[in-house]
């Protein structure tokens, strides 16, 4: 059978290869084009379109790329069309996705909603629109389910794929992976995490790294985000006393005591590999206050919204200073009490989020549904 696979960021590229794997595994005659990434790539999708030309954030971005983000779909509606796939397997990305789910339903081309668009926090009228266009929803969060059920929507929680990722860890030896990456063994590490699009990044690390001068006895590491470049990076770094790795993330997270964090997937995989966090955002101010006005949840991060209580805390817009982060860093990094509650909340989190399996379960679904049909 033919897949048509989208994902317009690194995260859905990650979690659309392992996808890919175990629908290659049950389906051997699979034939994949995909919009996505390198990691999507190397799985074997015919890759149409890279995430790095598809992430825009926010209401004025989207509007300054809206001839892109038109083009893109004009181009995406004929590409579908000309493979002609038995299914459409679409991963988050909701602006571009739901667009895309719309024109499949309309040609009779089955669609999979891998890795729910977050309706249940804001614009939740286009639940109504996913029951009539989508065929099944794979949904990774445990209230996702029975969010769904509410509106009559063929939901399957699926469970997380981060835990699939996480289950084939091997244990960082920290001398090891300093040496490696030109670090110093002797010093503890604050990770910084300030997210994949440039936008972001820009945003996000100029106020981290005003905090690097109130802890001295620390190391600040930056994961860099395989979509951008060294050069990029060090453009914001200017004389700062901080280092990058990419492609690295997770072992750096294992190796970290604290780190500060974008809001978006990363704070759940901080959550999940242990370390302390601050969660971090701020965004161009138009499109903070159009958001402050349509979401609708007490929580920005997947940590806390998981867990339905504030779990790591959040810095949001302008409470985002570097006064903040540094004294919120301090606070996990010095009191045992606060590290030991934050601890025991990422052991209950991972419990409530299941075990590993969620790309095998997805795939297991689609195809024994396209078999089916």
């Amino acid at each position: 059978m033919k897949y048509y696979i989208i994902a317009g960021e690194p995260s859905g590229d990650l979690h659309g290869s392992n996808l890919i794997a175990s629908i290659k595994q049950k389906d051997q005659r699979a034939k994949i084009r995909a919009w996505g990434g390198d990691l999507m790539k190397q799985q074997g999708a015919t890759l149409v379109k890279h995430y790095r030309d598809l992430a825009f954030m926010g209401f004025v971005e989207v509007l300054m790329h809206l001839r892109i983000i038109l083009n893109n779909f004009k181009f995406c509606k004929k590409d579908i069309l000309k493979f002609a796939p038995d299914a459409i397997i679409l991963i988050d990305y909701p602006g571009f996705n739901i667009k895309v789910a719309k024109f499949a339903h309309k040609h009779n081309i089955r669609v999979y909603y891998y890795i729910s668009p977050q309706v249940w926090a804001w614009k939740k009228q286009r639940v109504y629109t996913l029951k009539k266009v989508v065929d099944k929803m794979l949904v990774i969060l445990p209230f996702e389910k029975d969010f769904y059920k509410n509106y009559d929507v063929d939901a399957h929680f699926v469970g997380h794929p981060i835990l699939d990722e996480l289950s084939k860890l091997k244990t960082v030896n920290k001398t090891i992976f300093c040496r490696q990456n030109g670090l110093n063994p002797k010093k503890e590490i604050i990770a910084l995490l300030p997210g994949s699009r440039k936008q972001e990044v820009s945003r996000m690390l100029e106020v981290m790294l005003k905090t690097i001068k109130m802890f001295p006895e620390y190391q600040f590491v930056i994961a860099g985000a395989p979509s951008l470049s060294e050069e990029f990076y060090k453009n914001i770094i200017g004389d700062e006393d901080v280092q990058i790795v990419f492609n690295k993330t997770y072992q750096l997270l294992q190796v970290a005591s604290a780190a500060a964090v974008t809001s978006g997937t990363a704070t759940l995989e901080t959550a999940l590999l242990y370390v302390p966090e601050v969660v971090c955002y701020k965004g161009n101010q138009i499109s903070y206050l159009i958001a402050k006005n349509l979401i609708k949840v007490k929580y920005i991060s997947l940590v806390n919204l998981i867990m339905d209580k504030s779990v790591v805390k959040e810095l949001i817009q302008h409470d985002l200073t570097p006064e903040n982060i540094t004294e919120e860093l301090k606070l996990i990094l010095t009191s045992s009490k606060k590290q030991k509650n934050i601890l025991e909340d990422y052991e209950e989190l991972r419990t409530v989020l299941g075990n590993a399996g969620a790309s095998n379960n997805a795939a297991s679904i689609i195809v024994s549904d396209l078999k089916n049909k």
